[in-house]
């Protein structure tokens, strides 16, 4: 009868540290995060953006993000205002994402961009430099 009261309590305790254990289970940060450009120029005109999203600790592509913000201005010649519309392209790489925008002069260009990656809390924010050449 001891025995029998003995193997309830251990199996209990294994089950309380697996359930334990399931829950404090790491999740990346959203810091771990981050869009690269794929192509710091492009031409003026009619243009394709690309960018990587990628988990900095292992540099691997992140697929199916949900890219709910996007900006493209002249943030860094000093004209904010300066913007144009920019419209999401589909993609056949995993973690690359794709934007065609006419960029209506030669210069520096500011790529907003908000995402939330699934499975994990917060959003990412970046912010990228590119240039238009004439």
């Amino acid at each position: 009868m001891k025995s029998f009261s003995y193997a309830r309590a251990l199996r209990a305790a294994m089950i309380g540290a697996a359930m334990t254990g399931s829950v404090t289970v790491a999740r990346a940060d959203i810091k771990d995060y981050e869009f690269q450009l794929i192509d710091q120029t492009v031409k003026k005109g009619d243009a394709v953006i690309s960018v990587r999203l990628v988990h900095k600790p292992d540099g691997k592509p992140v697929p199916d993000a949900v890219i709910f913000a996007t900006r493209l201005d002249m943030a860094p010649d000093g004209m904010q205002e300066m913007a144009t519309k920019i419209a999401p392209m589909p993609s056949t790489e995993p973690g690359v994402y794709k934007f065609k925008a006419t960029l209506t002069m030669a210069g520096g260009w500011q790529l907003s961009l908000g995402a939330k990656v699934q499975g994990e809390t917060g959003t990412i924010e970046n912010k990228l430099v590119l240039k238009a050449t004439p």
